[in-house]
């Protein structure tokens, strides 16, 4: 019998680098796009549960500074299945109360998808309930450049860690409490670097198509049952 979840000790923010869509396709002799169609899905279970148990931001991982490399056919779908999901879901998220925010260069994506990510975040953004946070053309070390760069221009000298983060994408979100990447793989690829400090990581095998509200559940399990200490000492009871 699995311990409850304690809804008192939730993760406020939970960050989630989606992987292994075009595995789960290879798997089942299926081209890659259709791995990523499942995993647009998936998405949509993880969101509606997270806001159900109460997480208060989630931010995905969904297109990355490096996944241009990819073929034309595959990146190019890619947007075309977010811009299909933000189409069909648009009134749930600006009557919903959830609030959507991107991070990245999103001036680098198709037009049409640009616009409507502009147009979205713009009706949503006084929103408060859930915070649904979208990493696009999106990498961690161009955001901290970007931020020094921001804070050269202002004439920055002594430069603090508050400076840092008010200049990156999250500025005004609570750094990640538990990063999730699936499909087994043990890194972070360039995602929420900075933000991820005092992050639990939790690496669960199963590919990110397969992900639902039970392995969301499993994986707040394992947050709870760490000790977050942030760097002090465990005090010992008498």
């Amino acid at each position: 019998m699995f311990k409850k979840i304690d809804m008192q000790n939730l993760p406020v923010h939970i960050g989630i680098i989606m992987d292994g869509n075009g595995r789960w396709a290879k798997k089942r002799m299926l081209p890659r796009i259709m791995g990523h169609r499942a995993g647009v899905d998936a998405l949509k279970r993880v969101t509606k549960s997270a806001k159900k148990l109460g997480i208060k931001v989630i931010s995905y991982f969904a297109f990355s500074t490096e996944n241009w490399k990819r073929s034309k056919e595959e990146v190019y779908g890619i947007f075309d299945l977010i811009l299909k999901h933000l189409k069909e879901n648009y009134d749930e998220f600006v009557n919903g109360n959830t609030k959507i925010m991107t991070m990245g260069d999103i001036s680098k994506l198709p037009k049409e998808l640009y616009e409507l990510l502009l147009d979205v975040t713009e009706k949503t953004k006084n929103n408060t309930d859930f915070v649904v946070n979208i990493a696009l053309n999106y990498g961690s070390r161009s955001e901290l450049a970007r931020a020094f760069t921001n804070l050269a221009k202002k004439g920055k000298v002594d430069i603090t860690v508050d400076d840092i983060k008010n200049e990156l994408y999250t500025a005004n979100l609570p750094d990640p409490d538990l990063i999730i990447r699936t499909s087994g793989e043990k890194r972070l690829s360039n995602f929420m670097l900075f933000q991820s400090a005092y992050s639990e990581l939790y690496f669960p095998k199963i590919h990110w198509p397969d992900f639902d509200e039970k392995q969301l559940k499993k994986a707040i399990k394992e947050y709870q049952s760490r000790d977050r200490r942030f760097g002090n000492v465990k005090q010992e009871k008498n």
